[in-house]
């Protein structure tokens, strides 16, 4: 096989995991009910392991200790016996597909935050402040210190009880017990802290804790971080010492090794890497951890296909890969590569929704495949062909929405045609993957276009329908995924005009299709705050021309999550971009041969002007309505989508009923603007039942 060192069954402690692939820790944000493994987090993870994933390691961040908050990311509840039987469903689903669970058990000590559910005082080893959660912390006392070590031994114990095959013990991201590693947080002149021997004590009493209780023959590993990139914090030579000092116990059974603290925003980017970053960046921390440790190692950080795992693996890197956002957008990832199916698998593109919407406290979401994490709600990963009537379905736009819902129908065995009036598919994905840091999100439209390739969709490309030519066609179906076009004339004094010449502003898709030169000196007027300006002014910086900016929310790029975000201020803080917030764009008007943009503070009415050669606003998008109109009335259900089927995953009514005319969905930007896992989402759960 081109793929034998995935393939290769490994043994950890006593536990033999069938294939190289890991699902590594993160939360999901889905456990409930006080941090219980419920219905949806079963499925989430049956899914994966009915895919042929050989371990997950399940729960990031799950709390050993009451006074770790676990509501504010729904992470798993471990400090309490009433999680052993939902541990008990959990590690059934799993097995019964031949995978293995574990979890990952911490205490956050200060990286949590304390305003909320039952208001913790928050601890860590000297009382410092973390910068991203903003929180203050007391420093933890002596008899606390021996309480968590407790803690975490009987949170061992559940995870053995509940039928798991091991936890993984959180020393990484800055977390408690690798807060007393670090000379950054550890300040301590105690047994606690001052010497190696002792900043080491609180882990090396945690493990000692923890083997005490479960015994040698149930899995327990580390995860640890291969290099802080602090100046003042652990060095990878440090963290190569940490490794080796646990690992001498015997008491460990396998090592996690991820890249970079995440105690501020910036080296948290590093943690989860976007498409911005190179391949495996971190790869060589992992693999110096694994030269001194005997152990076996997993390391998980942007590796996203089967060939580059392959590599890592086949060159002894490490033992084990972790593919977590890959099995993300593919939990059949492992099948597809027995079945010779690689070319089917929906690759990861690092956009990073799954984990910039859990850092906002919402659940665990694929940009590109709806059906993840939406398991329990019937969504399908595989489309089963419909025991019904075939039907004519006629698809127009080739954007997310519409390249998804092409694809579902035809999955489901019906005729399908798919309009695009440009010359390739893609839509905005198109437009986002020309701006510097963003070009691998044009994947998604890479692997729907080889889908629609291989299930024989009829593609017209270049071709715009229109009333006639889609009724010519006699379709049982219509979709009208037509997407929108900037919004730029919402205010008059912007000075926009359909003649382009006239116009004093353009949008943002302008200047990324190259539809417009850029200016020289150019001001970016943003009321939206997500990735649209900011690629804007990534790509005109980038093309040398002088850029500020500007927008009336709190900081530029507010919406943009915070695994990505710093990518973005690192590139335009290196082309010295002038990034501005609380002004609002009133006016613009000519002045000779210069554009005057009128900005207006927000909170005090002062106006400042500033004279450039072009003004470029990104202000949402206002749906593409024509064609849709022009339908309705020819339509059975007169367009209109009964939302309750919709919501509740069922098929729409009218499905089920005779006519002579078609039946008319609308669907993506074209019904509102939102994004691409709206559009996507909305194409299977609508097109699923066709």
């Amino acid at each position: 096989m081109a793929f034998d060192a995935i393939f290769q069954p490994i043994q950890i402690g006593n536990l033999t995991i069938r294939n190289r692939v890991v699902s590594t820790a993160h939360a999901e944000v889905h456990a409930t009910d006080g941090g219980m493994t419920t219905d949806r987090y079963v499925k989430y993870y049956e899914e994966k392991a009915k895919g042929g994933c050989g371990l997950c390691i399940c729960g990031g961040s799950s709390v050993v200790s009451i006074d770790s908050p676990q509501g504010w990311w729904s992470s798993v509840n471990l400090s309490t016996d009433r999680i052993i039987p939902h541990f008990q469903n959990l590690a059934d689903a799993v097995h019964k597909h031949g995978g293995k669970i574990m979890i990952q058990i911490t205490h956050m000590g200060r990286r949590s935050r304390w305003d909320g559910f039952d208001w913790p005082t928050l601890v860590s080893p000297s009382g410092i402040r973390e910068p991203v959660h903003r929180s203050t912390c007391k420093t933890i006392e002596e008899e606390e210190i021996w309480r968590i070590i407790g803690d975490f031994a009987q949170a061992a114990r559940r995870a053995k009880e509940g039928g798991l095959d091991g936890v993984e013990l959180s020393a990484v991201h800055q977390h408690l017990v690798d807060q007393f590693w670090s000379p950054r947080v550890n300040k301590r002149t105690d047994q606690w802290g001052g010497s190696f021997e002792n900043r080491m004590r609180f882990g090396m009493e945690v493990l000692k804790a923890v083997r005490a209780e479960v015994g040698d023959d149930f899995v327990v590993g580390m995860r640890i971080c291969g290099d802080e990139f602090h100046p003042d914090g652990l060095s990878h030579d440090d963290m190569k010492q940490i490794a080796a000092y646990y690992d001498a116990t015997g008491k460990v059974d396998f090592f996690g090794v991820v890249g970079s603290g995440c105690d501020t925003h910036d080296t948290l980017a590093n943690v989860i890497p976007n498409m911005a970053y190179p391949p495996e960046p971190f790869l060589h921390l992992a693999a110096g951890i694994k030269e001194v440790v005997k152990a076996p190692v997993i390391h998980a950080q942007n590796i996203k296909d089967p060939n580059q795992a392959e590599r890592i693996l086949e060159g002894g890197y490490v033992d084990l890969v972790g593919m977590t956002r890959a099995h993300i957008a593919d939990p059949h990832l492992i099948a597809k590569i027995k079945m010779d199916q690689v070319d089917q698998i929906k690759q990861c593109v690092g956009a990073n929704y799954c984990i910039d919407r859990q850092y906002q406290g919402l659940d665990v979401l694929c940009i590109q495949n709806a059906a993840t994490s939406r398991e329990y709600m019937g969504l399908p990963h595989i489309i089963e062909q419909t025991e019904g009537k075939k039907r004519k379905v006629v698809v127009v736009g080739g954007g997310p929405g519409g390249m998804e819902a092409a694809r579902v129908a035809a999955e489901r065995g019906h005729d399908v045609t798919l309009f695009e009036a440009s010359d390739q598919l893609g839509g905005q994905i198109t437009t986002a993957a020309k701006a510097p840091q963003r070009d691998q999100i044009a994947g998604i439209t890479r692997w729907f276009q080889l889908e629609l390739d291989r299930l024989k969709v009829d593609q017209r490309l270049g071709s715009r329908a229109d009333e006639a030519t889609i009724l010519d066609l006699r379709p049982d179906i219509v979709v009208l995924a037509t997407g929108g076009r900037p919004y730029l004339e919402q205010h008059e004094e912007w000075g926009y005009s359909d003649n382009a010449e006239e116009s004093l502003v353009v949008s943002t898709w302008d200047i990324l299709n190259g539809k417009v030169e850029p200016g020289k000196n150019v001001l970016i007027y943003d009321a939206l705050c997500e990735f649209s300006g900011m690629s804007a002014a990534d790509y005109l910086a980038d093309k040398g021309a002088k850029v500020e900016i500007v927008t009336d929310d709190i900081k530029p790029g507010a919406a943009v999550g915070g695994t990505t975000f710093p990518t973005y201020y690192r590139s335009l803080y290196q082309k010295e971009v002038i990034m501005t917030s609380d002004m609002m764009l009133h006016k613009v008007y000519r002045e000779g041969d210069s554009l005057v943009a009128v900005l207006e503070n927000e909170y005090t009415g002062t106006q400042e002007e500033r004279v450039v050669d072009q003004v470029v606003v990104e202000n949402g998008v206002r749906p593409d309505e024509a064609l849709y109109y022009a339908l309705k009335d020819r339509s059975r259900n007169k367009g209109q989508v009964d939302l309750e089927a919709l919501y509740a995953i069922k098929p729409q009514p009218c499905l089920s009923e005779e006519g002579d005319e078609p039946l008319l969905f609308r669907l993506g930007d074209c019904t509102a603007p939102r994004n691409t896992h709206a559009a996507i989402y909305d194409a299977l759960r609508l097109c699923k039942d066709f």
